[in-house]
């Protein structure tokens, strides 16, 4: 048994609980943090989770895309059940269940818990009594020009007002740092993979606006005079501030707003639970982001094209899954204006690619043999741009199968790329359209097809995606990743991603590639290809080609021609 699960057992007598609650999320509810509590307790990495500690049993709540990682990290001291069984969930009855209210909103433990158990809020994180939180170094937060996003803040604060004024509500509580960095068009250092300045802010109809955190991290903010000190709220005087504020209504974001904060300001306010409207102000990104993300993905291209030239034709030598990741980061840090990953890397060799979140590490990782297929999923953070590409790529000649069913996942990714937006205007839609030809050979594949893509923020953002239930509308501007692929449990993964935008071209609206990496020809079954296929790919090569060949060197630039 694990020794910190005895250690937060013991603990239930003293708070009178029967279970404890451990999501993934930290208190900014954010995909990527500094602080996992979830996998202090349970060992899993995944970057979705709800653990349930009971005095006698364990469970792990996660989705399709974990399965097989789960089991291996957690299986020993957990049960695993599949998300959707923590709707109502009825696996465990009539229970007291101790959750930090800091980390939870009504709206989940509504949904998930309170149908057959109660809970019970305790002001201690009793996962941070065990282990300690790290104090990071604080940060600053930093300003980005309007070159950069292409819209002023006071542009987007009369969106938020023009949207409250509608709502009939004095204030807007923006609960969810990557909007708080949209709005006041601020970054800062507070995630391990996205630029987001831990934050939150209260916007009032009248454009007044308040800005929570720490004051250490809002120095430069002060210096450049993008924010003044009478706009700064320190996060222990949250409470006191709520109770000085003229009004009488509080919009907040039911999916990430806190118990903690809706209590306080319930205090006080009439609640209205609205989805933040930022979500789909951001999601439609404007020229200037589009056009940053076009420069972002040229550099990004060149990385991976050189990185795939090297374990393809260069490297002769034995190399593990780790290696392989750190030479492609080294490819990425040749351009001056990388920073760092944006998520961390996938790279899967064999049966390893069939984990579809797969972590390579130097304890677990595998040697790149040649016969393996080899999945490596991969992105960056750039000034000023975010991508995540993934590329599945073979050593020697593959077998049959395995070249008719990566054809399948093709044909998808193609489908999905040269749909017509005014039919399939909904991500449900598109990912039929990805599925088509894998479900034809009575395969597919358990996770979604596509998300949204922040600009210069988090690699998955809403609310935007391809999926079996999103009915998101396509709009211009819009980013989304095109990832179909499948995956054969201990033999091996495919999967084959690109980032698309929508551009608009005489009253048409359409998918345009971002990303500029060739896909494994060796890997293609030519003869499974149509003419529209074929003729797709010959000219996404071309544009590759066209876009990067003057960044390689000659036999580089040797090799991508032979894609054409």
């Amino acid at each position: 048994m694990n020794k910190k699960i005895k250690i937060l057992r013991r603990k239930f007598k003293k708070y009178k609980i029967d279970g404890y609650i451990i999501p993934k999320n930290d208190d900014f509810f954010t995909e990527y943090s500094k602080i996992n509590r979830l996998k202090i307790i349970s060992n899993f990495s995944g970057s979705a989770g709800i653990a349930v500690i009971l005095k006698n049993k364990n469970y792990l709540f996660t989705d399709g895309r974990y399965t097989i990682q789960s089991q291996i990290e957690s299986g020993k001291n957990f049960k695993i059940v599949k998300f959707e069984k923590l709707i109502n969930c009825n696996l465990f009855k009539n229970l007291t269940l101790g959750i930090d209210p800091q980390i939870f909103t009504y709206q989940k433990i509504k949904k998930f818990f309170l149908k057959y158990n109660k809970v019970k809020f305790i002001k201690k994180n009793l996962i941070d009594e065990i282990e300690k939180k790290k104090t990071d170094y604080i940060s600053p937060f930093f300003s980005l020009k309007k070159h950069i996003v292409g819209e002023s803040s006071n542009s987007k604060l009369i969106k938020i007002s023009n949207y409250l004024k509608k709502n009939k509500s004095d204030y807007i509580f923006i609960s969810a740092p990557e909007n708080v960095a949209w709005i006041l068009n601020i970054r800062g250092n507070d995630g391990p993979n996205s630029p987001i300045p831990n934050a939150r802010l209260i916007i009032s109809k009248t454009k007044k606006i308040f800005l929570i955190s720490n004051l250490e991290k809002c120095k430069n903010l002060f210096k450049k005079k993008i924010l003044n000190v009478n706009q700064f709220i320190d996060i222990k005087k949250f409470e006191k501030k709520i109770l000085e504020l003229k009004g009488k209504s509080f919009i907040i974001d039911n999916n990430s707003c806190s118990i903690f904060f809706e209590d306080i300001i319930k205090s006080k306010f009439k609640i209205i639970k609205r989805e933040d409207p930022t979500y789909h102000f951001k999601s439609v990104k404007n020229k200037t982001e589009i056009n940053n993300m076009i420069k972002t993905h040229v550099s990004d291209g060149v990385a991976l094209t050189k990185f795939i030239y090297w374990i393809k034709k260069v490297n002769k030598k034995k190399i593990t899954e780790v290696d392989a990741q750190n030479k492609l980061e080294r490819f990425r840090r040749m351009n001056k204006n990388y920073l760092y990953p944006s998520f961390d890397t996938i790279a899967g060799a064999g049966k390893n690619g069939a984990i579809v979140h797969y972590r390579a590490n130097k304890n677990n990782c595998k040697i790149i043999k040649h016969e393996d297929i080899f999945l490596c999923d991969s992105g960056g953070q750039y000034k000023y741009g975010t991508t995540d590409v993934t590329r599945t790529i073979c050593f020697s000649r593959p077998n049959q199968y395995i070249k008719n069913i990566f054809t399948y996942v093709l044909k998808g990714h193609i489908a999905v790329a040269t749909s017509n937006l005014i039919k399939n205007n909904i991500g449900k839609k598109i990912d039929q359209r990805a599925r088509r030809f894998l479900k034809q050979n009575k395969l597919d594949y358990a996770h979604g097809t596509g998300h949204g893509v922040g600009f210069f923020l988090n690699v998955h953002e809403g609310p935007q995606s391809i999926s079996k239930i999103n009915k998101e509308k396509i709009k211009e501007g819009m980013i989304l990743s095109n990832e179909p692929g499948f995956y054969r449990k201990n033999k091996f993964g495919i999967r084959i991603e690109n980032l698309v935008y929508v551009k608009k071209f005489k009253k048409k609206i359409y998918f345009e590639n971002l990303t500029l990496v060739p896909i494994e020809k060796d890997l293609i079954n030519f003869k499974l290809l149509n003419s529209k296929e074929k003729n797709y790919l010959f000219h996404y090569h071309l544009k590759v080609y066209s876009q990067i060949s003057k960044y390689l060197n000659f036999k580089e630039k040797k090799w991508l021609a032979s894609f054409i």
